[in-house]
């Protein structure tokens, strides 16, 4: 089955990725066999995966991740799945009011 997947770097930022095999591109990804920008961030540790029934849906979910805000993917990371739609919103809606 598909996935996609959030990395964190030894940095602390993310690597959004998908694949078919989820444990050997993890293990690509810590060997830096993997992209380029966790090449240069290792140590890397798996902080979500999420399991998808098709490849194309994974790859979908894999490009609206990469275009969240930080604190979005930590929501999805720590399971605040009801924070989500709130931070989708944007960042201007939630300081215009204070």
């Amino acid at each position: 089955m598909p996935w996609t997947y959030i990395l964190e770097c030894s940095d602390g930022s993310f690597y959004v990725g998908s694949t078919r095999n989820l444990d050997r591109r993890v293990w690509e990804h810590a060997e830096g066999l993997g992209a380029e920008y966790t090449k240069r961030r290792r140590p890397v540790r798996l902080a979500w995966a999420g399991e998808f029934e098709r490849v194309a849906d994974a790859f979908a979910f894999e490009k609206q991740v990469q275009g969240w805000r930080r604190d979005k993917r930590l929501a999805l990371i720590e399971g605040r799945y009801d924070d989500l739609p709130e931070l989708a919103a944007g960042h201007w809606r939630r300081t215009s009011s204070g």
